[in-house]
């Protein structure tokens, strides 16, 4: 096995004047180093378009993760969704991205843009295989990965993007693996990469679309783990033990709390340092101790944190305010989203005095939630996260 993993992320925008998308994007999980992603795209837009990619998405996504051939979730389809009475097509376009033990993809593609790929940060032309399956013409692609790789799988609302506005004949495919060459030179993370993108199209629409428009981004990684302490443990006693599992695990060290830094120095014999915010914000500031990569405050802090990766998994407006900021949750957004692939949370249940005061709606349950969903936020984005109690 490789030391390869992936991240995804994808961002949509609906047709001006609809209140759904016609694009749909699903991801279903064959074990934990193999995926399916379908990227759907149903005939017109609105309610009829939005079903006809849902479903779609849903049933190849599926059958697929379960292990059947591409022929027979290709039928599976045509038998299942109504037939379009103008167009006389049972179902929407689609691209499908297959990632095996995070060794090689397997790419799918019927009608949509073709998928480009990038390859030590430039377009890399990927070979294809032409198949016929129920009279549809499909391409098949298996390519070995590699660190760096970045597939970007779109709706052909982006190409479509500037027709009769910015350009005559819409966003041409080498503009576009142009400007994605730019972004991904700039480090950014799946979700940030399909972001831009899809941004970039609604300025090209002059934020009126004429078509829905999705971006769904692959990018393959070497694992980097991430290591948080957020609490003391229940029993004191059990702080050695707790704290010496947490530093001998590779990766970065995070540590959350004014009382777990204190105990956290103290065990590692060294002193602890308060970091003023350089910035105005209602976050805490953060301490310095050597031997720990970063240590903030603890329940304020991952509460926007919860905050911010709830808000990056759906339309992404809050980007700005942790991208280019640098107080503890800025940071702590920034390894977790940006950078981590494995993520370790090491939970204290001891109970804070400072939170018993009856004004502060703070406890122990809240902190346990905290994490809980923080942790559901980040395995969606395709994180590895494992939770450990003390």
């Amino acid at each position: 096995m490789n030391n390869l993993c992936l991240e995804y992320g994808y961002k949509s925008v609906h047709h001006y004047g609809e209140e759904l998308c016609g694009d749909h994007v699903e991801v279903a999980e064959q074990n934990e180093n193999s995926i399916v992603i379908v990227l759907a795209d149903g005939l017109g837009s609105g309610v009829k378009a939005s079903i006809l990619s849902t479903l779609t998405s849903k049933i190849i996504a599926t059958m697929l993760a379960e292990g059947m051939s591409i022929d027979e979730c290709v039928s599976t389809i045509a038998a299942t969704l109504p037939v379009c009475s103008v167009r006389g097509v049972a179902y929407s376009t689609f691209t499908i991205m297959h990632i095996i033990e995070n060794e090689t993809i397997e790419i799918i593609q019927y009608d949509n843009p073709e998928v480009i790929m990038l390859r030590d940060g430039v377009n890399f032309e990927y070979p294809r295989t032409e198949m016929t399956i129920d009279g549809k013409k499909i391409y098949k692609t298996i390519q070995h990965l590699q660190e760096g790789d970045v597939f970007i799988a779109m709706s052909d609302g982006c190409p479509h993007a500037g027709a009769h506005n910015t350009y005559n004949y819409g966003w041409k495919r080498e503009d576009i693996i142009g400007f994605m060459e730019v972004m991904n030179m700039n480090g950014l993370a799946a979700k940030n990469l399909a972001t831009m993108l899809i941004e970039e199209c609604e300025k090209l629409y002059e934020n009126e679309p004429s078509d829905d428009a999705t971006a769904c981004v692959v990018k393959i990684r070497k694992r980097e783990p991430i290591n948080i302490l957020f609490g003391p443990p229940l029993n004191p006693e059990d702080e050695s033990s707790m704290f010496s599992l947490f530093f001998s695990q590779e990766g970065r060290h995070v540590v959350c709390g004014g009382t777990t830094s204190k105990l956290v120095a103290k065990f590692l014999g060294e002193d602890i340092e308060t970091v003023m915010n350089t910035e105005e914000t209602d976050i805490p500031p953060m301490a310095k101790i050597d031997g720990v990569d970063l240590v903030t405050e603890g329940v304020v802090t991952i509460n926007r944190v919860t905050e911010y990766a709830k808000d990056y998994l759906g339309e992404n407006e809050r980007f700005e305010e942790w991208y280019f900021k640098k107080n503890g949750a800025a940071r702590i957004c920034k390894l977790l989203f940006e950078e981590a692939t494995d993520i370790n949370f090491y939970v204290g249940k001891a109970i804070n005095p400072a939170h018993q005061n009856p004004n502060l709606q703070i406890n122990i349950n809240i902190k346990m939630s905290l994490v809980e969903d923080l942790s559901k936020s980040l395995r969606e984005l395709g994180k590895r996260v494992k939770v450990s109690y003390f």
